[in-house]
C-alpha cells in the first residue's frame, strides 16, 4: 500500500515544521556518536528522535510515557523527530529515554540547550545584542519527595532494611511491620489533634525500633552486599542525627536532598538543590543553568555560570547584573559584574536602568518551575538534578522559539514564508531585500 509522506500532509508554515528545518540535527549525531559502538550490540536509537522527544517532554511538561503517547497522536511531533511517514505505534519503550539521559550526561544535555540558542540566532529571533547583558540568580530545584518528618523517615528506613534483609536471606528477630504501621498512624493523628507529647512518644518508639533492626542485621549479616551496606550506612546516619545537625538525611530514596532556606514568607524551607541561572536582560533567553551540590554561597557560583555562558553562546556577556547575594563573587574575567546595593545613589544612572531589569529573571524562574518540570525534579540522584536543570532550560528556550515562530509566520507575507521554506536545513537565511 502506497503511503503519503508527512511533508505532503503538514502545514509548511507550522512552527514545528520550520524549527525542524532549522535545528542542526547533524551536530547531535557527531556529538553523541562517541557514546555508541558500531561493532557490538544492537543498532542504536535515532539520535534525532531522542533529542526531539526530550525537547517536547520539557516544553509541554510531560513524563516519558505521556510524551510518547502524544507522539503517536501528533504528526507534527513525528515530523520533528525525523519520521518520513506517520507511525501508529510507539517508536521506543519509555525506559529508553531514561537510559539515554544517563548515557549523554550533563554535557549532552548542554548540547540541547546550546542548539536552542544557536537556532534562535540563525532564525534571527535572538539578536546578538541580547547576549551582551545577562541577569544571574539562584533558585531551588525541589526534589520529588514528601515533607520530611522524623516518624515517617524512621518507619520508611525500617521498611527498606527489612526488605534488604530478606533479599540477603537474613531471618530477623522481628520485622515490626504491624507495629510500625500502627505507631506511624498514631503519631500522625496525635500531631493533628495537637497532642504533641503523645506524638513525640510514638516518634521515640519508632526511633527505638529502627535501632533494633539495624543492630539485628549487623549481628546476623557479617558480609552484606554493597547495596545493603550503603543502606545500613544511611540508616545509622539517620538514627544518630539530631535536630540541629548539619548534613541531615531528609529522604531515604534521595539522600542527596538538602534543606535550603531562601527567606520566602510562604515557604520557609525547600528540599532539593540550588540551581544557578543566567538569563538575558532582553528577551529572557536562558544561557546558563547549573545544579549545585552542597548549597554553596551564591557569589561562589558565578565563575562556573560564566564559563557555561561562554560555552553556550561562544562569548561572554559584556555586563552581568546580580543581586546582593553575589557580593564577594569569585568571577575573574573581562565581563563587568554589577551587584545591587541598598544605596541607590551609589549606582550610576545608566547602570541603574539596566539593574532595574534584573528582576526580570524572576518570571523566568517561575515559568521554569511551573511549566518546565523544575518544581518537582523526578530524576534520580545528583546526576538527575544536573540533567533536569539543563533540560528544563532547553525546554524553556524551545517553547520561546515556537512562540516566536508562531507570531512570525502569522504576520509575514507569503513571499517571505516561501523563501524560508526553500532554505536548506541547518543554514542561516538572510532577510530578503525590500
Amino acid at each position: 500500500m502506497k503511503r503519503t509522506e508527512l511533508a505532503r500532509l503538514l502545514n509548511a508554515e507550522h512552527p514545528l515544521v520550520k524549527l525542524a528545518q532549522t535545528i542542526d540535527w547533524q551536530s547531535f549525531d557527531e556529538h553523541f556518536g562517541v557514546s555508541y559502538s558500531s561493532e557490538t550490540g544492537r543498532p542504536g536509537i535515532s539520535t534525532r528522535l531522542m533529542v526531539a522527544l526530550h525537547y517536547l517532554k520539557y516544553t509541554h511538561d510531560l513524563s516519558d510515557e505521556a510524551v510518547l503517547r502524544g507522539w503517536v497522536e501528533n504528526p507534527y511531533w513525528q515530523y520533528l523527530s525525523g519520521m518520513r511517514f506517520f507511525e501508529h505505534e510507539m517508536p521506543i519503550d519509555p525506559s529508553s529515554m531514561s537510559r539515554w539521559r544517563r548515557r549523554i550526561g550533563e554535557a549532552g544535555a548542554e548540547e540541547l540547550l546550546r542548539e536552542t540558542i544557536q537556532a534562535g540566532l540563525r532564525l534571527q529571533i535572538i539578536k546578538p545584542s541580547q547576549l551582551k547583558r545577562v541577569n544571574v540568580d539562584t533558585t531551588v530545584q525541589e526534589k520529588h519527595i514528601r515533607f520530611p518528618t522524623d516518624a515517617r523517615l524512621y518507619d520508611r528506613m525500617r521498611q527498606r532494611l527489612v526488605k534488604a534483609a530478606r533479599q540477603e536471606g537474613v531471618a530477623l528477630r522481628q520485622s515490626y511491620v504491624r507495629v510500625g504501621k500502627r505507631l506511624l498512624t498514631q503519631q500522625s493523628r496525635y500531631a493533628g489533634a495537637r497532642q504533641f507529647r503523645r506524638a513525640r512518644r510514638c516518634t521515640r518508639k519508632l526511633h527505638t525500633i529502627l535501632g533494633r533492626v539495624i543492630r539485628d542485621i549487623e549481628r546476623k549479616c557479617a558480609h552484606p552486599s554493597i547495596e545493603t551496606e550503603e543502606l545500613l550506612t544511611l540508616a545509622e546516619r539517620l538514627y544518630l542525627q539530631k535536630r540541629h545537625d548539619k548534613g541531615k538525611l531528609y529522604s531515604v530514596h534521595a539522600p542527596e536532598v538538602e534543606c535550603i532556606s531562601k527567606g520566602k514568607a510562604h515557604k520557609r524551607y525547600e528540599f532539593g538543590c540550588k540551581v544557578s541561572l543566567g538569563v538575558t536582560s532582553r528577551g529572557g533567553w536562558i544561557v546558563a543553568a547549573q545544579a549545585r551540590e552542597g548549597n554553596p554561597y551564591d557569589g561562589h557560583t558565578l565563575q562556573s555560570t560564566m564559563d557555561q555562558m561562554l560555552s553556550m553562546s561562544g562569548k561572554e556577556p559584556e555586563h552581568v547584573y546580580a543581586d546582593m547575594n553575589y557580593r564577594g563573587h569569585d568571577y575573574q574575567g573581562e565581563s563587568q559584574v554589577h551587584v545591587d546595593s541598598r544605596r541607590r545613589g551609589s549606582i550610576a544612572g545608566s547602570v541603574w536602568r539596566w539593574m532595574k531589569r534584573r528582576a526580570a529573571i524572576e518570571p523566568s524562574i517561575g515559568h521554569l518551575k511551573e511549566e518546565r518540570r523544575m518544581e518537582r525534579n523526578r530524576l534520580k540522584g545528583t546526576e538527575g538534578d544536573r540533567l533536569n536543570a539543563v533540560l528544563s532550560a532547553a525546554g524553556m528556550n524551545f517553547a520561546k522559539l515556537l512562540a516566536a515562530l508562531g507570531a512570525l509566520w502569522s504576520v509575514l507575507p507569503v513571499r517571505v514564508v516561501a523563501l524560508f521554506a526553500s532554505r536548506p536545513p541547518g543554514r542561516a537565511l538572510a532577510a530578503p531585500a525590500g
